[in-house]
């Protein structure tokens, strides 16, 4: 996953330099390279029961969440994705919110672990 991450552009790079500590506040050693992208997971290989995820693009990084569109986003920031997920697309550290994004991995991880 580090390789992934110190390959990327600057200024996605600066994106995930400051989204990937706060993922890892929630799902702490979960993180690990699944289908090129990095994806925090709670089984015990990569994909398993997977969370979260980043994937760089050209401009942007997209944050996702598998199960996102069963999370509470009263932002609206949360778009729905493929099946059950949602995601948000940043372009710069200012796009992130700690408080709200840590909410929504609290939320993620609830849905996984009830």
């Amino acid at each position: 996953m580090d390789s992934y991450l110190t390959a990327l552009p600057a200024a996605q790079r600066e994106v995930t330099d400051t989204l990937t500590p706060l993922i890892d506040s929630v799902l702490p050693g979960r993180g690990a390279l699944w289908h090129g992208h990095p994806v925090w997971s709670l089984g015990p290989k990569p994909g398993n029961t997977p969370v979260a995820y980043l994937k760089a693009h050209s401009t942007y990084v997209t944050f996702g969440l598998w199960r996102g569109q069963e999370i509470s986003d009263p932002s609206g920031r949360l778009q729905p994705g493929a099946r059950a997920m949602a995601a948000v697309k940043l372009r710069a550290p200012a796009d992130i919110d700690p408080a709200l994004f840590t909410a929504w991995l609290d939320q993620a991880l609830a849905l996984e672990t009830r």
